[in-house]
């Protein structure tokens, strides 16, 4: 099972990896449920008709905003299909979502360009955060950036309790190996200017 492009990190995986792990025969499962913000959006689906152990998750909650009507597809060889289908219940796609994925469809050109709006300004929230002497962001092709707070400057705590009190939440994490590490979503051009505001107020607090 692997995420490309990955949560948190926004990384997407090398195509030449992939094969390297198809060739040793297991399934390969790969989630893209952020591809259509990657700067290969149309993924490694092309590579799904070419290997018997190869598949491929989408989702429709991310670039097209239905994350709360739970549907999402995927590209499957013929054999694994068959097997899915033997074990699928009959009504599991809700009206709702069923009405919002063939409405999103018939609406991609509006859609999709909403999605580049949000890659655009995560380039320029990556700028914003940078800037930032005590945060070093990592290049993403998510709908996020992960970025890392320097503990010797500021003090997580801190930044969670300065960026709270002004109304703006930000995605922690519990393992240690990331206590210091936060993911922010791309937003609109207005969040990232308040954002930017309040991110200042973090050492003068």
């Amino acid at each position: 099972m692997l995420c490309s492009p990955n949560n948190p990190t926004g990384n997407p995986i090398a195509e030449s990896d992939v094969l390297a792990l198809l060739e040793l025969g297991r399934i390969v499962v790969i989630d893209e449920a952020y591809v259509e913000f990657s700067q290969r959006p149309a993924g490694l689906a092309h590579l799904v008709p070419h290997y018997r152990n190869l598949v491929v998750l989408r989702s429709f909650s991310k670039w097209a905003g239905l994350a709360g009507l739970r549907i999402g597809y995927g590209l499957f060889p013929e054999w694994i299909a068959d097997y899915l289908l033997r074990a699928q219940c009959p009504f599991e796609v809700n009206v709702a979502g069923h009405i919002a994925a063939i409405e999103t469809l018939a609406h991609l050109e509006c859609v999709l360009s909403d999605v580049q709006r949000i890659v655009q300004e995560r380039e320029r929230l990556f700028e914003m955060l940078n800037e930032q002497p005590y945060l070093t962001p990592y290049p993403s092709q998510g709908n996020f950036i992960l970025v890392r707070i320097d503990d010797a400057i500021v003090d997580i705590k801190q930044v969670r309790a300065v960026v709270e009190e002004h109304g703006i939440l930000l995605r922690y994490f519990h393992q240690p190996s990331m206590r210091n590490f936060v993911r922010v979503t791309v937003g609109l051009p207005e969040h990232t200017d308040r954002l930017a505001e309040v991110l200042a107020k973090v050492t003068s607090s």
